[in-house]
């Protein structure tokens, strides 16, 4: 794991997520310099990956809880629902 792929790692979502809205918003202006944007857009798609990541790994943790014939049982939460 490269040094900048560890610090992603430690991010949580919403500092994760606020670095990424600041890049996104720096592209979006494009006043940086080639090799500047290039390796803000390569950090932005890292931290892209990391959020949806967190993401995945909160709603498998979300569960619904059942109650079938008397016995508890856990099912997949469904927002939906």
């Amino acid at each position: 794991m490269t040094q900048a792929a560890a610090d992603i790692a430690k991010l949580s979502f919403e500092d994760a997520l606020a670095e990424l809205e600041t890049i996104v918003r720096t592209l979006e202006q494009g006043k940086g310099k080639l090799d500047e944007s290039v390796a803000a857009y390569e950090r932005g798609a890292a931290l892209k990956k990391h959020c949806e990541k967190k993401l995945a790994e909160a709603a498998a943790r979300i569960e619904k809880i059942q109650i079938a014939g008397g016995e508890a049982k856990t099912a997949p939460f469904d927002p939906e629902r």
